[in-house]
């Protein structure tokens, strides 16, 4: 199975903007979607690197843009999750 064919690619590498921030704005996306459900684990930085075609280092800068976006968390040794509680979600407890 080959990732160059039949499937496209939403990175855009002749883009202005970054590939690590593309990449991240992907991910963004699967979590406000739902796709990648609060406290689960993302997909590992070599997973990323393989599905999106980019090199390991772009994948884990789009990592760090995901956790200073405050999108995910890393926990050492167990991988990067998806924050509990997204930034502009309150939990409200009153009426």
């Amino acid at each position: 199975m080959s990732n160059t064919e039949g499937t496209q690619s939403p990175l855009d590498p002749m883009s202005a903007r970054p590939l690590y921030v593309q990449l991240a704005d992907v991910i963004a996306g699967k979590i406000e979607s739902g796709e990648l459900a609060p406290d689960r684990p993302i997909p590992s930085e070599n997973h990323l690197a393989d599905e999106y075609g980019v090199a390991r280092l772009t994948a884990r800068r789009a990592a760090q843009e995901l956790r200073e976006r405050g999108l995910i968390v890393t926990v050492r040794g167990k991988g990067s999750f998806v924050a509990a509680q997204l930034p502009g979600e309150r939990s409200e407890t009153t009426d």
